[in-house]
């Protein structure tokens, strides 16, 4: 069949629109310095590793020098970047500007992917799982140009249990800590198995919780990292007590007292405050009524909204992600 002469005219137009398009997609492309969108990258030779851990990190695309520094463990059962994706922290680093490293679990090391947050070997400082971590905040930070006054660590799970660890260990490295459903420091040690510890708690003064942590870091004067925390009042994995237990072990490494200074709700959740001789908030922590085990988010685009629901991330109206960040003026 043989065009019209009303069509055949607009072929040419058509051909010098497609060409245009092409050219121009073309171009994009090809200009020089244009970087490909920021993805989940694996470091390798980080250091020693003595805990055989695996490095993932997300950097965003153009971010400058001097910015905060993230550090988010998962949990049993996940990996790195499942929980980095869930949990809203890319997302949040692409929104606020900030690093993000990710460290994985080897089934070598534990077969349901837990970190070994009750193994004495692996949270004591300069060694183990504990080490391999400190090594991947060095490194992330010397790629990055970061801001070793604003690095933070955070964890659900057995990452929450391995976050203590760190802040114990390396306060030195760490602003403030971010708790999703985890265990104070030591607390397998203080229950004699982690399981008690996980199920029932163990028995400790505040004292006694604080001197753990003292313990860890022998000599340290301080200051200490900060603590939010967030637990479900139906989580039977990890019982809500050891999030009072939490509590207890960091408002006495930080001198306070455990009575809340701010009693409030977020979202509808119970929240509270608590701060030290200075005024200063050192430990808040979120009680997610009705949530099993698992790390809240919001998932949408919204301003206070984050992370998207899957296998232990739980949409409950409120992203823990978020009000870390928000705590630790990442926003």
């Amino acid at each position: 069949m043989t065009p019209t002469r009303a069509a055949s005219s607009r072929i040419p137009v058509r051909v010098c629109v497609l060409a245009t398009l092409l050219v121009a997609l073309i171009a994009a492309f090809l200009t020089p310095g244009r970087a490909a969108a920021a993805s989940l990258q694996e470091v390798t030779g980080f250091g020693t590793n003595p805990g055989a851990l695996r490095m993932f990190r997300y950097v965003p695309d153009g971010l400058p020098a001097g910015r905060p520094v993230v550090v988010a463990l998962h949990g049993c059962r996940q990996n790195a970047a499942g929980y980095g994706t869930g949990s809203g922290w890319l997302q949040l680093a692409d929104r606020w500007g900030f690093s993000v490293v990710l460290p994985q679990q080897q089934s070598a090391n534990n077969a349901s992917s837990c970190f070994n947050w009750f193994q004495s070997g692996d949270i004591a400082r300069g060694q183990g799982e504990a080490a391999s971590v400190a090594q991947m905040l060095d490194r992330q930070i010397a790629d990055t140009a970061g801001d070793a006054s604003r690095v933070y660590v955070t964890g659900l799970s057995a990452g929450g249990g391995m976050t203590a660890v760190m802040m114990a260990a390396y306060p030195e490295k760490f602003a403030s800590g971010g708790i999703v459903a985890g265990l104070p420091y030591g607390c397998a040690q203080a229950a004699g198995s982690p399981y008690v510890c996980m199920y029932v708690g163990a028995t400790q003064t505040p004292k006694q919780w604080g001197d753990r942590v003292r313990a860890a870091r022998p000599g340290h004067g301080g200051p200490w990292p900060t603590l939010v925390a967030f637990q479900g009042t139906a989580d039977y994995t990890v019982k809500p007590v050891n999030m009072t237990d939490l509590m207890r072990q960091w408002t006495d490494v930080h001198g306070a007292d455990q009575s809340a200074d701010v009693s409030d709700t977020v979202a509808g959740y119970p929240h509270q405050v608590f701060r030290d001789t200075a005024g200063r908030a050192v430990v808040e922590t979120y009680s997610i009524t009705g949530m099993g085990h698992g790390q809240p988010v919001d998932p949408g685009t919204g301003s206070e909204q984050c992370g998207s629901a899957g296998a232990y991330v739980l949409d409950v109206n409120l992203c823990a992600a978020y009000r870390m960040g928000r705590a630790w003026g990442l926003g």
